[in-house]
């Protein structure tokens, strides 16, 4: 602590050469801003990221069929093959680190597939379980999603996605109890819904009709053919040890071979999230390294100054030491002096960079980009101005142990 005095007395000091301070300052000043706008861009990153794959299950994994590459029993390699509704029950029962399971069948999006009265439009048809909600969450607008009594009964009714709802009911019309034409077949629409994230199976969800799994089978003679399996694995189970479950289980029940790398495709979400974690890890780390080593620049000038005010104040400090002041009296007058600066310089970059990373917050407000509202937190905030001290500290050290070391009649005599 100072009192007023000390401090009307080091803002003298600073003040007395404004050219050279404000050079001097400008070094750490230019760092925290670097550092707090670099910190920002990469949370605006890593929201971004977040916000594409937000309402989609981490513990996920999709596998779907492809033609073999080895022989095997008879089989000649290059056989295309197809998975079906006793795989559903085969996985199901054996294969205990299976959460969820959610089987889906593609229909296309043929020209004006979709129609009601006057309206029509070409959108992509999926028949789903109810369980692939819980996989790739979609926020319902109007009514419901697909339940178990609509695939048990094998009803004909849909949801819709929230595109579709627009075209196909132009003046915010409730849909729920509408009939629409799917590719020629009457359905009942029970709900509408909005995709939360931007990974898109068979198509992007917005303009998607999904049809009840059974339904859609049996509607459309495609026997029972499964195109696509969503997983889900039990908490604490690796998605990577379900589906190679999986893939060996489909592989005895198709006649596959077990060394075949190829005859089973899959895509394993929980590796795709832990590729963006430590992305962002990377990021991160790099920020802080290049942020951490420009405000290091700053403190090296902050310490060169230092240095320089100490050799023309010499006499001064003569003349203390020489009334009584104490060595841990001058130490603290010029650390002082070189927190005091760094402060009031980083403290003018943090302002000026949040400033900075606001605006931009507000560019990009309504984006969908990879950028989303670029901000530090309290946290790092708080982070910065402790650096800062620390900095201010270091800087001024080795100016203050050098005024230590001045004798007081030699420097009463220095001209």
């Amino acid at each position: 602590m100072f009192d007023l005095d000390r401090f009307q007395e080091i803002w003298i000091t600073i003040t007395h050469n404004k050219s050279r301070s404000v050079l001097t300052a400008f070094g750490v000043f230019w760092g925290m801003f670097m550092l707090i706008v670099m910190v920002g861009a990469g949370v605006a990153l890593e929201r971004g990221i977040s916000s594409q794959v937000e309402g989609f299950a981490t513990n996920s994994c999709f596998v779907w069929t492809s033609q073999t590459s080895e022989p095997y029993k008879g089989f000649k390699k290059g056989r295309q093959w197809d998975m079906n509704n006793n795989d559903l029950k085969i996985l199901s029962t054996t294969i205990p680190e299976i959460q969820y399971i959610a089987p889906m069948i593609f229909g296309g999006n043929s020209n004006n597939n979709v129609l009601r009265n006057d309206k029509a439009g070409s959108y992509h048809i999926k028949g789903n379980f109810p369980a692939y909600n819980l996989v790739d969450n979609q926020k319902i607008l109007f009514g419901r999603y697909i339940n178990d009594i609509d695939i048990a009964e094998k009803r004909k009714v849909c949801v819709i996605g929230e595109r579709v709802y627009e075209v196909l009911f132009p003046n915010d019309e409730n849909p729920i109890g509408k009939n629409i034409q799917v590719k020629g077949i009457y359905f009942q629409v029970i709900g509408v819904t909005r995709g939360t994230s931007n990974i898109n199976i068979g198509g992007d969800s917005q303009e998607t009709v999904v049809l009840p799994f059974t339904t859609m089978q049996q509607a459309y003679n495609m026997g029972n053919d499964i195109h696509f399996l969503a997983v889900t694995a039990q908490p604490g189970i690796k998605v990577k040890v379900v589906e190679e479950k999986i893939r060996t289980a489909l592989k005895a029940a198709h006649s596959i071979s077990p060394d075949d790398k190829t005859a089973v495709g899959g895509m394993n979400i929980e590796d795709q999230f832990t590729m963006f974690l430590y992305l962002g890890i990377g990021i991160a780390s790099l920020i802080w390294i290049v942020g951490l080593g420009t405000l290091l620049a700053g403190a090296v000038g902050v310490s060169n100054i230092m240095l320089v005010t100490v050799r023309e104040r010499t006499k001064e400090i003569g003349i203390r030491r020489a009334l009584g002041a104490t060595p841990r009296n001058i130490i603290t007058q010029i650390l002082t002096e070189s927190i005091v600066l760094t402060l009031i310089a980083g403290v003018a970059g943090i302002m000026f960079g949040v400033g900075i990373l606001s605006l931009v917050g507000k560019i990009l407000e309504n984006s969908d980009g990879m950028f989303k509202d670029p901000q530090i937190s309290f946290g790092v905030g708080i982070g910065t101005l402790i650096i800062l001290m620390v900095i201010g500290t270091l800087a001024g050290f080795i100016p203050a142990n050098r005024a230590m070391k001045i004798k007081p009649i030699e420097a009463i005599r220095e001209e």
